[in-house]
């Protein structure tokens, strides 16, 4: 209900009509006012800050103290290490596979062996194969925002499969002070360069990092364009943004918190520990202190060590001295009732900014069942698939194929320079192996899945393994052995097929009246 102020009842007393009009107006005022109680300002949200700039606006003069502080929590902070590891882990695991597929069998045979010789030789500084280059990559996406890999194309000397190798860069090579408009009608936003038709047209790189201890002087500092087809940029698109930011950018503060937190609760416990009993007088009427000489009755007050020097510092297993010192109280170590509830409750803070489940982040199934292990991880498996899919594969994984592909034609190696295709990211975490495993071969015998499709769902290539099957059936009919997880011979219960093939090429042609 509105109150009437003073101004409201002395316009009453001369008109009241216009007095009503204004109570209900103010009425309406209100009512408009508080249909959004997170736009309203009161003493509460004071401290509240806000502003309308762009995401790169943000990125720009955030980004670099961003980058920063994750990697310092990460190098020395084992929940954050934990959590960009799990993240990544669990996106790229062993590595996302391609398989190219033309629909002919030779061709796509041809292609995909020669992308596994190359995927051996693909770093360009050396020591990584293709998918340890991926990690490296979405490991620099989660921890500094983005995930870069530039294109280095070689020559038949080098002596590789395909000339091309892979160099992966920390976002820190992109010019990030280069802003505004260029030459050609092109604007550069920090350090990306884009063209009139709003496309990404160069990326201004550093020579070399500019946070080197070994900078020379001639060029470090001295960016230069980079064609925008030679780099693959993932990063995550929250909005309209050029760059990425950190994944764990929400819950910095808290995890620098409760680091600190653990700090003064272990100094707490280390300084309890020292203490191991004071002495003090029985008779508290004799002073205070202990005596200044052995026959003095003036005593110093305070507390004093077994020399009679006034206590400055802890040191493990030590007494004190107080009164003349003729009874001893043993120290006992206050317990923190609280510190492991505090801590539960920040971890599961930390957990949801990294976006991962707290038994992930933590390792901690105390209070966990496997239900509720279960429901916890299939969100998260959610989550992946759409960063695989949404992300890695269209920004960074699909860019390196075509690459790939390209030097491969261009060295006459394959006869066109576009080939269709198949990533397979690796099997995720189940809880539940057997139950996923008989939901699959439900789906596969109702005709609702291939069994290629069936095969990649696992992280493994159908093909090779259609290859293992097939020469691990030709040795088991030569040797004359059969094995109850042979569907050929024997049915699920374990018995025997009414009509079992003969030992042949280990084709393993199935019997027209089996069973199973």
């Amino acid at each position: 209900m509105t109150k009437l102020n003073f101004l409201d009842r002395a316009i009453g007393w001369v008109a009241p009509g216009a007095a009503a009009r204004r109570v209900r107006q103010r009425a309406v005022l209100e009512v408009l006012s508080r249909g959004y109680d997170g736009a309203t300002s009161s003493r509460l949200n004071g401290n509240w800050r806000s502003s309308g700039t762009s995401a790169d606006a943000e990125i720009g003069s955030a980004g670099a103290r961003l980058r920063n502080r994750m990697r310092e929590l990460v190098r020395n902070n084992p929940h954050a290490a934990n959590a960009v590891t799990q993240l990544v882990t669990h996106i790229v695991g062993d590595g996302i596979m391609p398989r190219a597929k033309t629909g002919d069998d030779a061709k796509d045979k041809k292609v995909n062996d020669l992308f596994d010789e190359w995927s051996k030789k693909a770093d360009a500084d050396g020591g990584l194969d293709f998918y340890g280059l991926q990690t490296l990559a979405i490991r620099g996406m989660i921890e500094s925002g983005d995930g870069i890999i530039r294109r280095r194309r070689r020559t038949r000397k080098d002596k590789l499969p395909v000339p091309l190798q892979l160099q992966v860069l920390e976002t820190d090579m992109i010019d990030s002070a280069k802003e505004g408009p260029l030459s050609a009608g092109n604007i550069a936003v920090q350090g990306i360069e884009f063209d009139a038709e709003g496309r990404r047209a160069n990326y201004w790189l550093f020579q070399s990092h500019p946070g080197n201890t070994y900078l020379d002087p001639r060029s470090a500092l001295i960016s230069k364009p980079v064609a925008a087809k030679d780099i693959a940029h993932v990063f995550e698109k929250q909005r309209t943004q050029v760059r990425g930011v950190p994944w764990g950018s929400p819950v910095m503060s808290p995890i620098h918190d409760l680091g600190e937190y653990e700090g003064a609760e272990i100094v707490r416990k280390k300084i309890e520990s020292c203490m191991v009993g004071i002495l003090v007088r029985k008779n508290e009427d004799e002073g205070l202190g202990i005596p200044v000489k052995a026959d003095d009755v003036v005593r110093k007050p305070g507390v004093y060590d077994g020399s009679g020097y006034p206590v400055e510092r802890f040191e493990p297993g030590m007494f004190a001295f107080a009164e003349g010192a003729d009874d001893i109280k043993f120290n006992t170590p206050a317990a923190n009732s609280q510190y492991e509830a505090y801590k539960r409750a920040m971890l599961h803070t930390i957990a949801a900014g990294f976006r991962i489940p707290y038994f992930l982040l933590t390792g901690d199934l105390s209070q966990a069942s496997y239900a509720s292990s279960k429901i916890g991880i299939e969100p998260f498996a959610r989550l992946v698939s759409a960063v695989q899919w949404q992300m890695v594969i269209p920004m960074l994984c699909e860019p390196i194929w075509d690459w790939f592909c390209e030097a491969a034609y261009s060295d006459g190696k394959i006869d066109t320079p576009y080939v269709p295709v198949e990533w397979t990211p690796p099997k995720f975490y189940s809880a539940d192996p057997k139950k996923d495993a008989e939901a699959i071969i439900a789906e596969v015998r109702a005709g609702l899945r291939s069994m290629p499709d069936a095969i990649s769902s696992t992280g493994r290539n159908p093909d090779v393994v259609l290859k293992e099957t097939i020469g691990w059936n030709a040795k088991l009919d030569a040797g004359k052995v059969i094995l109850d997880t042979d569907p050929r011979n024997v049915t699920k219960q374990g018995m025997f097929q009414m009509e079992p093939d003969p030992p042949g090429d280990g084709g393993g042609v199935p019997s027209q009246n089996s069973k199973d």
